[in-house]
């Protein structure tokens, strides 16, 4: 197999302390995956600024024009979110015609040293290659959530691999599986398993980050959990369903031991007296039922308004 052209396909929000160095470190990677026969000289890396409000799209141009054509970008109008801005890199590097891209977070918490360990998987044939992390550098709370969220999801039919991260290698003939899909709300870490391609997991250690936070909160995480779910399962509306009628049936229990108790005068019936806090469950289980079901409801009106999933601004080719 001819070297690689690769793309590192790298969302960017407000990374304009971590970019620097991040950048110097994928120079030095490419030159040594160049020297090795590994990939092409004409790999590049592709940067998304999404709508970031510092000095980010500063730093891009002026890698941009350091660089030798070693980089490409684009700028989004406003902040899309890190879903689009990853299918913005991948559109734009198959259209840029690479072999395979490469999509890591603009910190490198990911271990960039197994970017050699996915070239090789993909030049043994695999079309996908995920990296899987061996451990977490947030917080307990956040690693609590994190975990709950793989068993919740897969509980709920969406196959993710635990601890799957968004450092993955996609092969050109994903690329083009991938142009086909023109839903608003991607949710790409389920879709790539889904495909049914031939995928490897390859394990990576996560390091601190030096500048900066994540920009990823508790609730940017749980939203993206909850479009992953409408995006690839509808169990939750089974789940519905299955939830009212038993609250119906007890619902009945309970009226037909009321008029028991009236025909027969009955002053105390066993467990009538928790009737009042059924009704504040049952209550509450209505709201939440409507919830979910608003969920998909919004999910689809999304999508029937076909809106693009990002506006770019400004582009460097």
């Amino acid at each position: 197999m001819q070297n690689t052209k690769l793309a590192i396909v790298i969302p960017c929000y407000n990374e304009a302390d971590m970019l620097p160095t991040s950048l110097q470190k994928l120079w030095k990677l490419f030159d040594k995956l160049i020297d090795n026969k590994e990939i092409s000289s004409d790999s590049f890396i592709f940067l998304v600024d999404d709508g970031s409000s510092d000095g980010t799209w500063e730093v891009i141009k002026k890698a941009y024009e350091e660089s030798k054509s070693r980089v490409r970008a684009v700028r989004f109008s406003r902040n899309f979110g890190n879903q689009a801005a990853i299918i913005a890199g991948l559109e734009n590097a198959h259209r840029l015609g690479v072999d395979a891209a490469i999509t890591i977070d603009a910190d490198l918490q990911q271990d960039i040293n197994k970017i050699s360990e996915f070239i090789k998987a993909y030049k043994d044939g695999y079309d996908i290659v995920c990296g899987i992390r061996q451990n977490r550098t947030d917080g307990f709370f956040k690693k609590i959530c994190s975990n709950s969220f793989y068993k919740v999801i897969n509980f709920l039919g969406v196959n993710i691999k635990p601890n799957h991260s968004e450092f993955r290698l996609v092969s050109r003939r994903t690329l083009e599986i991938l142009s086909n899909y023109k839903e608003t709300n991607l949710f790409i870490r389920g879709l790539f398993y889904d495909l049914g391609l031939k995928t490897k997991d390859i394990d990576f250690e996560v390091t601190e980050r030096k500048y900066g936070e994540s920009k990823f909160s508790f609730l940017s995480l749980f939203a993206l959990a909850a479009k992953g779910i409408v995006s690839f399962s509808v169990r939750p509306l089974r789940i519905v369903f299955f939830l009212g009628f038993g609250i119906s049936f007890i619902s009945i229990l309970l009226a037909i031991a009321c008029i028991v108790r009236l025909i027969f005068h009955l002053n105390y019936l066993p467990g009538l007296e928790l009737f009042e806090t059924w009704e504040t469950f049952a209550a509450g289980m209505q709201i939440l039922c409507i919830g979910i079901i608003g969920e998909y409801i919004g999910q689809i009106l999304t999508e029937v308004k076909a809106r693009p999933r990002y506006i770019t601004d400004e582009e460097l080719k």
